[in-house]
């Protein structure tokens, strides 16, 4: 309890009154005190809109035929482009999003095992050529080296169209790429590409025509996207061919 002296010395002295903050300090004064948990939260919610963007695949376009191409070198990106575009010309469009959309799904298998870089590579392009395997995502396969493949993957249709028989002998599977007037004839154009201080160039259908082409068996109710319609593609692609 304050003394009478206290009283006395401070009988003249009001207390200060407070003052009614403008909306824009109310503003401003929340601002301060809050702008950093709006911006942690802001990078929050972009992060996860973005993860489920991809996951989702909202605004991507869906591939109407995947391929799979199985070997030591990547193709160059000219050469993957313009054989993307051949397909498309050569294909439905099969969900009805009114574009073709042939997707080219690159397994690089590395060419010196005994490098620890492509030891790496090589098991990182196993695993997800599994998963691709697994899902049923590829249909069609550009391989260097169909008879590795069909023994470490088994899963490659016989040219008899038999899907009953699993883990036929890759010679009677694939096709040679250059044995195929359909594939050999298709304008795939040059490509150039840049490797480390090398520039290269080169026909596209030079390099493709030592490929071995083949299309996925099924033998189980799983299968890739549109099934027939592949089906139909593999017969264009492969009419005529030397087997």
């Amino acid at each position: 309890m304050a003394s009478e002296y206290l009283k006395w010395k401070y009988r003249d002295v009001k207390p200060e009154e407070k003052r009614e903050l403008t909306p824009a300090e109310k503003r401003a004064n929340w601002w301060h005190y809050h702008k950093w948990h709006i911006a942690i939260a802001a990078v929050l919610v972009l992060s996860v809109g973005s993860i489920l963007w991809h996951v989702l695949g909202v605004g991507e376009a869906k591939p109407d035929i995947q391929i799979a191409y199985v070997g030591a070198e990547p193709l160059p990106a000219d050469t993957a482009f313009a054989l993307q575009n051949a397909l498309a010309g050569l294909f439905t469009d099969c969900d009805g999003d009114g574009a073709v959309t042939v997707q080219l799904n690159q397994y690089v298998t590395g060419g010196h095992a005994d490098e620890a870089d492509d030891v790496y590579y090589a098991y990182a392009a196993s695993a997800k050529l599994m998963a691709d395997i697994t899902q049923c995502d590829s249909y069609l396969f550009l391989l260097d080296d169909p008879d590795t493949f069909q023994r470490n993957y088994a899963v490659l249709r016989p040219l008899t169209g038999d899907s009953a028989a699993e883990g036929m002998p890759w010679e009677e599977c694939a096709l040679r790429w250059s044995d195929c007037p359909v594939l050999s004839g298709l304008d795939m154009g040059s490509y150039t590409e840049q490797m480390l201080d090398q520039q290269t160039s080169g026909e596209s259908q030079d390099l493709l025509s030592g490929l071995y082409v083949a299309r996925r068996g099924f033998w189980t109710e799983k299968t890739c996207a549109y099934p027939g319609a592949c089906d139909g593609l593999w017969d264009t692609l492969t009419e005529g061919a030397a087997s």
